[in-house]
């Protein structure tokens, strides 16, 4: 135990108390609950003023991680910088919050890291947790009952989407979204994203020891935010802005700088502007905002990840849920406009597109396009329409975008382009759902995401091959890393939906695949996910997956595999062609798959936790992958039900 010291032993065991006196009338103590009235002892016995009791009390959850000094040190790491430094952005909003007379609450519901978890078993709870924790915040956020409204403070991959769900579910509180922003890459190095690829490289002998030590120390330039390309955590901070549920121009910020931290102050603002006015996150979130989120994510190119996520805040909003149908309507009809990191065509970091002009900039050439419900409703209390008006002629937009111009020589209008400017340009639309007999529910490829080199004059991918089956992801990494991939392979990974890992991210593979210099030249299926940065010819959410029967499961080594993608039509199949010498006719390919049985290796992964087994048969009842993962309670309890009466008779 060590030396003992006398001051162990001088134990308090009473005090004095605050001093003062609670604001208490008799009509309170008639009527109030005793929980509010309690809640106020426990308020000044954490040191709030007994006269300050009065005003509205504002609850600021975050997803905050680490234990950060007052010097910006690290006390206790976290799990990624998209939480780290969020906690000052929890601080600034409360301090506003105190300013006008109100009373801020804070809570914390900390989130993982993806890019951390990827290859690892880690990633078996990564989609499982966004369900978990936007329950565990909605009933953080229960648990306050004298609030009046909530920030939801956060950042990254599932953080941000969870906390999209739990306010989502609180229909008649008034609710803003802060998102963390992001981290700004180094000056000289590379950025988060391929980062991650130094091990297959160094495999392949396309990069040094000295090198990878030297660029991975670096990615990470500043401390804070979440990575600098538009993978998930960037696409759902645009997302939850496109949605109306943030302040003008609040997505991907850069994190720590006083842009930001304004932004947390303006959030604050806002949600006590909200509670004043009476509009509730129900007034916010309608099917007009879902239709422009579905817009926006078209437009900046988003993450596929997405397409899990926005289905999942519409469900728990109780509004109309996207379909495939939909999804393919909105690419056909909305430009991709944004060139930003990973798909470029040139590669800016995330801060450029801040800078640029963010949401607001790209929602502008979407409403001369006719492509948006303006009529929405935001969290500056008024109709995008009257957003979009301020932000054309505002002195924000103007200094930003000359900020960009004149500090960085970068030309705002070649970071967000015009629909005219984007086409000469060659930007394709966002993404296609191929389907075919190894997909008959469907399938997800980020089609923008194909090299264009690889496409032919009509934009169409072409890609006949043998296949190279997977049952795990470890030995399709190895494959990568060891020669056992070459241009022209098609590899399929299977087992790996939601049944086998919690549908993990493969960004281990993808990210791989695009930057090694055979890479373009491969093409991935998978029952599993990729991560937001992923690109290249990797087609995933294949349904049914392997292991509720899908065809894909039934495929072995040496299969022929025809893979096209229209990029400009957004029409796509993926089709098993035979197994002979000759590839033959996807028919031939649905009478050999119908006789065969699942692959000897398919088979749920032996360390998948008990927890993720459990989520992943409770989305199976709410509707699976195509649903957005999410738990439907009525289909839940239906079919508890009809089980348990089925055993009783049984």
């Amino acid at each position: 135990m060590g030396p003992d010291d006398e001051t162990y032993f001088q134990v308090e065991t009473n005090a004095p108390g605050p001093s003062g006196r609670l604001p208490l009338t008799p009509e309170l103590l008639l009527n109030s609950p005793s929980g509010d009235l309690f809640g106020w002892t426990q308020n000044v016995g954490m040191g709030w003023r007994p006269d300050r009791l009065r005003g509205r009390e504002i609850l600021i959850l975050g997803t905050l991680g680490g234990i950060r000094n007052e010097d910006g040190t690290p006390a206790a790491l976290g799990y990624h910088t998209g939480h780290w430094e969020i906690g000052l952005l929890m601080r600034a909003a409360a301090e506003e919050i105190a300013k006008a007379g109100n009373i801020p609450f804070a809570g914390y519901v900390s989130d993982p890291c993806d890019g951390r978890s990827q290859g690892t078993t880690g990633m078996f709870d990564s989609l499982p947790y966004r369900n978990d924790a936007a329950m565990v915040m909605r009933r953080l956020i229960r648990s306050l009952p004298t609030r009046q409204a909530v920030l939801g403070v956060a950042t990254c991959d599932k953080g941000l989407p969870a906390m999209m769900l739990a306010l989502a579910g609180m229909n008649n509180l008034p609710g803003v979204i802060v998102p963390g922003g992001v981290t700004l890459p180094p000056t000289n190095g590379e950025d988060a994203g391929k980062i991650q690829t130094i091990g297959a490289r160094y495999a392949n002998g396309e990069l040094s020891l000295e090198a990878a030590a030297d660029l991975g120390c670096r990615a990470c330039a500043t401390p804070g935010g979440g990575c600098q390309f538009l993978g998930t955590a960037g696409t759902a901070q645009v997302v939850a802005e496109a949605m109306g549920l943030t302040v003008p121009h609040a997505a991907l910020a850069p994190s720590g700088q006083p842009v930001w931290t304004a932004m947390a102050r303006q959030s604050a603002r806002a949600a006590m502007a909200l509670a004043e006015q009476g509009l509730t996150l129900g007034s916010l979130l309608t099917d007009a905002s879902i239709r422009n989120a579905m817009a926006v994510h078209a437009a900046f190119g988003g993450s596929t990840n997405l397409l899990l996520h926005i289905p999942a805040i519409a469900q728990a909003a109780k509004l109309r849920v996207p379909d495939v149908g939909e999804w393919t309507a909105v690419n056909r009809s909305v430009p991709r406009l944004v060139s930003v990191l990973p798909n470029g065509p040139v590669p800016h970091p995330t801060v450029r597109v801040f800078l640029a002009g963010g949401v607001p900039e790209v929602m502008l050439h979407l409403r001369r396009l006719g492509v948006l419900d303006v009529s929405a409703l935001t969290a500056a209390g008024v109709r995008l329409s009257a957003v979009l008006d301020w932000w054309e002629t505002s002195e924000r937009r103007r200094r930003m975008r000359n900020w960009l111009s004149e500090k960085e020589g970068i030309d705002p209008d070649s970071v967000i382009y015009s629909p005219d400017r984007a086409r000469a340009a060659g930007l394709t639309p966002t993404v296609t759902f191929p389907t075919g007999n190894l997909a008959p529910e469907g399938s997800v490829i980020k089609s923008t995401a194909l090299d264009p080199s690889v496409l032919d004059s009509d934009g169409v991918f072409r890609h006949v091959g043998r296949v190279k089956v997977f049952t795990t992801e470890r030995e399709a990494i190895r494959a990568i890393k060891t020669g056992g991939i070459a241009a022209g392979d098609i590899m399929a990974l299977i087992g790996r939906g939601p049944s086998g890992t919690g549908m993990e991210e493969t960004y281990q593979l993808t990210s791989a695949l695009k930057h090694l210099s055979f890479g373009k030249r491969v093409s991935l299926l998978t029952d599993a996910r990729f991560s937001g940065v992923s690109t290249g010819a990797c087609i995933g959410h294949i349904g049914p997956e392997a292991l509720a029967g899908g065809p894909v499961g039934r495929l072995r080594d040496g299969d022929w595999v025809d893979i096209r993608i229209d990029t400009r039509k957004l029409e796509g199949r993926i089709d098993m062609v035979g197994c002979g010498q000759e590839p033959d006719t996807p028919e031939a390919g649905t009478a050999i798959l119908n006789a065969r049985p699942p692959h000897a290796g398919l088979a749920a992964d032996p360390n998948l936790p008990d927890d993720t087994r459990l989520w992943a048969a409770l989305q199976a009842a709410s509707g699976g992958t195509w649903k957005g993962c999410v738990y439907d309670t009525d289909r839940i309890v239906k079919t508890l039900e009809a089980g348990m009466r089925a055993l009783a008779s049984g």
